[in-house]
């Protein structure tokens, strides 16, 4: 039976029937490819692609173009699954009619289903005039990387009383002006599992405990191949670094000990 493309009303329909959502974040065709055949219903091009894929740091440097043009790869390799270009900073938070164009990119160019921002009430409006337009939007709340300048580092919010109502305020604000998810980022199970009964659009947790409508992880911590740390909120699922390193390394030996190429890889 032809596999079905899932929309954001799918998304819905699999809150309301108590069924996980699967996302991870894809920079390139063949991980796109690969993630889709798994059954990940979602692929996010985060803004992590500027550490995982790019070198940088942090995610700040990323530029809208290599966000676009990772985008597009993504959708390239998975013609058929549900991507979410991730705006990089900078591309939404000084004019709004800017921030729709550059948004309006993800979807004309890269071919995109939805966009992602991160931010609270300052970008409600434009989260509305975003959808008005046509563009569906995953909003994110909680630790958010585009904020580590202000926020002094990667914190876990919500664990207040006060941050938590805010919070929840976001998400209710953020639903009400049409976005039809929200990524919880490092946010207290609870606190996550209370927003997640008192809103009708999904929540998608990374470090937000089980309660969540979904998980979210950056595919490198996954795979092994980010091998500085392995973040709290994430499993490792396989070392692919260690297996790449032994692939090369057996090459290099045999290039060097004149083992390959043999008859068999030559013309």
């Amino acid at each position: 039976m032809e596999k079905r493309k899932l929309t954001v009303a799918s998304f819905r329909k699999m809150k309301n029937n108590q069924e996980k959502i699967v996302m991870v974040t894809a920079y390139d065709a063949p991980g796109a490819a690969i993630a889709a055949a798994a059954g990940v219903e979602m692929l996010l091009v985060g803004d992590s692609l500027a550490m995982t894929a790019l070198g940088y740091e942090n995610t700040l440097p990323l530029t809208l173009d290599e966000s676009l043009h990772h985008a597009a790869a993504v959708r390239r390799g998975a013609p058929d699954a549900f991507v979410v270009g991730d705006m990089p900073f900078l591309s939404y938070q000084l004019d709004m009619n800017e921030a729709v164009r550059n948004a309006g990119r993800y979807i004309k160019e890269a071919r995109c289903d939805a966009v992602k921002l991160e931010g609270g009430m300052e970008i409600v409006p434009l989260v509305e005039k975003l959808v008005l337009t046509g563009i569906p939007v995953i909003a994110h709340v909680g630790l958010m990387p585009q904020h580590i300048q202000t926020a002094g580092g990667y914190r876990v919010a919500g664990k207040t009383e006060d941050e938590a109502a805010r919070l929840l305020a976001e998400v209710k604000a953020f639903e009400k002006a049409g976005a039809f998810a929200v990524v919880l980022e490092c946010i207290p199970a609870a606190v996550a599992g209370k927003i997640t009964q008192e809103v009708s659009i999904p929540t998608i947790g990374i470090g937000a405990g089980s309660a969540t409508d979904g998980q979210v992880q950056v595919c490198n911590d996954l795979l092994g191949l980010f091998d500085r740390f392995v973040p709290k909120h994430a499993k490792r699922y396989c070392n692919l670094r260690e297996i790449m390193l032994k692939a090369y390394s057996d090459y290099v030996c045999e290039v060097k000990n004149q083992q390959f190429p043999t008859q068999d890889n030559s013309f």
